[in-house]
C-alpha cells in the first residue's frame, strides 16, 4: 500500500508537539536548527533523540560535533522557532547563554547539554542520541505545534 506523502504529513501535523532548537557549535559560529521530532528515549542513562533531515545544514554540523544543546522553546518565542527554521527574521539578536560549555537559548522552558553517543541514519533524517550531560529549567508555558501552527495552553 502506498501512502500520500501530503496525507501522511497531515496526518503528523494532528500530533501537537513542543518546539525546540538543537544548538552546535561550528569553529566559533553557533548554529541552530528548529526540530520539532524530539523525544525522551531513556532515564538511565538519561538520553534524548532528535531527528534531523539530511538535507538539513545543521545534519552536516551535528556531524562534526561531540556535544549540542537542546532548548525546549516556551511559550512567546515563535520569532526563534522561525528563524531558527531557516525564516527571514528581523531585528533578531543574540538569544544564546551558556550552559556547560555549549550554547542554548535564553528563556527557553528546558536547556539541555547532551553528549551525541549515536547516530542512526533512518530514511532521509538521522536520529541523533544524546546522553544529557547539564540541564536547566524554566517555569513559562510551552510553545505548542499542532496543524500547521503555533498554539499555547490555556
Amino acid at each position: 500500500m502506498s501512502i500520500d506523502a501530503l496525507a501522511f504529513r497531515h496526518a503528523l501535523g494532528r500530533f501537537a508537539s513542543g518546539v525546540t532548537v538543537v544548538t552546535m557549535r561550528h569553529g566559533d559560529d553557533v548554529h541552530g536548527i528548529t526540530v520539532s521530532a524530539f523525544l525522551s528515549l531513556s532515564l538511565a542513562p538519561p538520553l534524548i533523540g532528535v531527528a534531523i533531515d539530511e538535507r538539513a545544514t545543521a545534519h552536516a554540523l551535528l556531524a562534526s560535533v561531540e556535544r549540542f544543546g537542546v532548548s525546549v522553546l516556551a511559550a512567546g518565542q515563535e520569532t526563534l522557532s522561525e528563524r531558527f527554521a531557516g525564516r527571514p527574521v528581523e531585528g533578531f539578536g543574540d538569544p544564546f547563554e551558556g550552559l556547560a560549555s555549549e550554547r542554548v537559548i535564553r528563556g527557553a522552558l528546558a536547556q539541555l547539554v547532551c553528549r551525541i553517543v549515536d547516530r542512526v541514519a533512518t530514511g532521509d533524517h538521522t536520529l541523533v542520541v544524546g546522553e544529557i550531560e547539564a540541564l536547566a529549567l524554566g517555569d513559562e508555558r510551552p510553545l505548542v505545534y499542532f496543524r500547521g501552527a503555533y498554539q499555547r495552553l490555556a
